[in-house]
């Protein structure tokens, strides 16, 4: 082989054809260290030399080369993860990189993954029965943690960027209309949980949101609801979460159909509260179980079933009555903005996006009262 070069790098043509060009990187604990880039062509390698040389001059990191993909990843869940998401997205995030990054990608060296191992991964995932939507997070989450890693000067490029993220069908909600909400609510009338299904319903809440809820929230004579905390099961406990967006921690005024729900309720809770006696909690929630304590989640969805049965109504979740709650104010004409407000959404995009399937009546509505206007019967 023949090798020319100087201080600053080297290259030279190995006797397998294949051209390599190396730099200095000072001595560590005695040793002289180098860093390689290896091209088919001369012009290849030197242009790899000279980038990394630039790189170093304007004091951007050179990739490090031993670096592995899982240990990278417990360093990214620790150091950007664990402060930028909620507790519940946090524990997701670990779980799925337990589950499945890291034993299909955890001994990959993080500067030399490819696009094509990517895609690889995620095919043996979906060819091992796991779901597109399970796929569609695990690609997310190394694409998030390959962008720090690019602000870190570890990668050159983002390699999950360049992999097209699997479809996902969408759940499709199932909204009630106006005469179904009126049978729900009917159906509810007198029942223990019924300011819980209302107060949603009216108002736009979701299930966390709801259940999370306390009675220092509302200012009774306003009439307004303060949310600011959420109700979630994580790791398998029930917590209570902050509302970390803007758009989600939201001043409500509270309808009168919920704000009487939720007086009857709270004459209930005070008649539960005696006949517990000495066995009551007192959480502050507006929700509870017969001794004070926040109800689970999955309680409250059986408990939804079964209205419904009784009402005869078809089958929805309850995470549905916010989405119902969108669709009828729309349908009013309720100002697009005012109901993303109402909702917690943000931007207004997400709102119209999410109910595509009401701009048929909408338009309907418009042609209306554009043909009143013209024809002078507004």
């Amino acid at each position: 082989m023949s090798k020319r070069g100087n201080n600053e790098g080297s290259i030279y043509k190995r006797d397998d054809g294949r051209w390599v060009a190396s730099m200095s990187l000072g001595r560590e604990n005695g040793k002289l260290k180098r860093k390689y880039f290896y091209g088919d062509t001369r012009k290849q390698a030197q242009e790899q030399l000279a980038k990394a040389l630039r790189d170093v001059q304007q004091g951007i990191p050179l990739p490090a080369e031993r670096l592995q993909v899982g240990p990278y990843l417990d360093q990214w869940l620790s150091e950007i993860a664990k402060s930028k998401t909620r507790r519940k997205t946090f524990v997701f995030y670990q779980q799925q990189i337990r589950l499945h990054l890291k034993p299909g990608l955890g001994h990959k060296v993080v500067a030399k993954l490819t696009p094509q191992e990517v895609e690889q991964f995620i095919n043996k995932k979906l060819e091992a029965g796991l779901s597109a939507q399970t796929v569609k997070h695990l690609h997310a989450i190394l694409r998030n943690a390959l962008n720090r890693a690019m602000k870190w000067g570890l990668v050159a490029r983002n390699v999950a960027m360049l992999v097209d993220p699997r479809h996902v069908k969408r759940y499709e909600a199932v909204p009630l209309d106006p005469a179904q909400a009126r049978t729900l609510l009917r159906t509810l009338h007198h029942d223990r949980l019924e300011a819980l299904f209302t107060v949603p319903l009216a108002m736009g809440l979701r299930p966390g949101e709801a259940l999370g809820l306390m009675w220092s929230d509302i200012e009774w004579e306003r009439g307004t609801l303060h949310l600011s905390r959420a109700l979630q099961r994580i790791e398998g406990k029930l917590r209570i979460e902050e509302l970390k967006s803007r758009s989600s921690r939201r001043s409500l005024k509270i309808p009168e159909i919920a704000l009487s729900g939720l007086k009857a309720h709270r004459l209930r809770q005070a008649e539960e509260r005696l006949a517990a006696g000495l066995e009551w909690h007192d959480t502050g929630f507006v929700f509870t179980t017969r001794w004070g304590t926040p109800p689970a989640p999955r309680f409250v969805a059986r408990s939804f079933k079964r209205i419904l049965r009784l009402a005869d109504l078809p089958h929805t979740r309850v995470y549905d009555l916010w989405h119902t709650c969108a669709t009828l104010l729309l349908v009013q004409g309720v100002h697009p903005r005012v109901v993303m407000e109402i909702l917690g959404h943000s931007p207004i995009s997400l709102t119209m996006n999410t109910y595509s399937h009401v701009v048929p009546q909408l338009q309907d509505q418009a042609a209306g009262l554009m043909d009143n206007l013209l024809s002078g019967n507004a």
